[in-house]
């Protein structure tokens, strides 16, 4: 897939998630690692793009419980966008949501496979786009400082 990084250039990438990693995602080089403090940045740059779209409360994206159908479909594509466009392990991204990384392999095979719904595809195309900008504007507010 050929997408526009946050950078503004032009790359291929790889969205194809098989619970063993995919490509480099479109946010890798900005640095964001739950190690270095980056993972609350994620969840702060994701949850909220993620509830808005999909209709639901972002506090239902960390509830320890599976909550509503719609809530445990949010949060699938939460964790997704964390491991395909953040370019988090799916062990990292585990750690940011409290779930075991075989949860986040699922819930990233769930999307992928949901992905040809042009209309669900169109949503995550947007929030790809959208969840890259934000963590690049993070990056960039966090090394002014």
């Amino acid at each position: 897939m050929t997408a526009v990084r946050a950078d503004g250039t032009e790359g291929v990438t790889e969205r194809r998630c098989v619970g063993v990693g995919c490509g480099v995602g479109l946010c890798h080089g900005a640095g964001f690692r739950p190690g270095l403090g980056g993972g609350a940045q994620v969840r702060r740059a994701i949850d909220p793009a993620v509830a808005a779209v999909f209709d639901v409360d972002v506090h239902d994206l960390s509830a320890a419980t599976r909550r509503s159908p719609r809530a445990a479909f949010a949060r699938q594509v939460a964790m997704y966008l964390a491991h395909v466009v953040c370019g988090l392990s799916l062990t990292e991204v585990g750690g940011l949501f409290a779930r075991d990384r075989t949860t986040v392999a699922h819930a990233c095979e769930v999307i992928e496979d949901r992905r040809d719904d042009p209309e669900l595809d169109g949503r995550l195309e947007h929030l790809e786009r959208a969840v890259a900008a934000l963590i690049d504007a993070l990056a960039w507010h966090r090394g002014r400082r």
